[in-house]
């Protein structure tokens, strides 16, 4: 059955979310967030494309992006090639890292391009994160409400005046847009999920893990499951997937 055609933005804008193959966790340390955002300011500069929000999760991300002379799929593709090069080098794995396809909503009104950059900033605050949106450093927050690197913040301050969007940030519960799925109710936080994974096998990394010898790794994962750690979460932040961390 072929894929839906790409829905088009009459503005050039899109929210675009990536998210690493089988949601596994595709940033490991702060050498790798910044590295991405490095790669997307690099990518911006040969491009020419508008960066208006973004927010780098462990296992996703999301951009709020305007294409300018390069197409969007283009756009996506140079800069997906540089990390995921930069990345199963510096892990020594290989084959994909991210899932096949990016996905991607059009942005074409101003009121929704205010909430899609309000929801991309709270990600942080709804996955229990942090408790303050300035705290998160892998967002744009921080670039609108202090000095701004990569973001294009003209745009958007003239939809609304630098005090009202920070008010809104803190008053505004923003309406749904593109995720990676519905929320689910766990037992603990990824970072808290993370550190039962690291105490059990000793593996410091998603490649780490994925190394184990099948036996090995099999009764990490039923002691996980037992722990109380979710199927989905369980493989996200182990690479493993989702059917063999069910089988297991």
């Amino acid at each position: 059955m072929p894929r839906a055609s790409r829905k088009k933005s009459e503005t050039g804008i899109y929210h675009i979310m990536l998210r690493g193959i089988n949601q596994q966790q595709i940033f490991e340390e702060n050498e790798d967030y910044w590295k991405f955002l490095k790669i997307l300011e690099d990518c911006k500069a040969i491009s020419g494309f508008k960066v208006y929000a973004y927010c780098i999760m462990g296992n996703h991300i999301h951009i709020l992006i305007r294409e300018e002379s390069e197409k969007l799929e283009q756009i996506i593709k140079r800069i997906g090639v540089r990390y995921v090069h930069w990345y199963n080098t510096k892990y020594q794995r290989i084959g994909h890292l991210f899932q096949d396809r990016f996905k991607s909503e059009p942005v074409i009104s101003d009121e929704y391009f205010l909430n899609v950059l309000i929801y991309i900033h709270q990600n942080p605050l709804k996955a229990n994160i942090c408790t303050t949106l300035d705290a998160y450093r892998y967002s744009s927050y921080n670039e609108y409400s202090n000095e701004p690197w990569l973001v294009d913040t003209d745009y958007v301050y003239n939809l609304v005046e630098k005090e009202s969007l920070m008010i809104l940030h803190h008053t505004l519960i923003s309406e749904p847009c593109l995720d990676i799925e519905p929320a689910h109710k766990i037992a603990y936080t990824d970072e808290q999920a993370k550190k039962i994974i690291e105490k059990l096998s000793t593996c410091k990394t998603v490649s780490e893990f994925q190394a184990l010898d099948k036996e090995k790794r099999n009764k990490y994962l039923t002691i996980l499951k037992e722990k109380g750690l979710s199927i989905r979460q369980i493989s996200r932040l182990t690479g493993v997937s989702f059917n063999i961390v069910k089988r297991a």
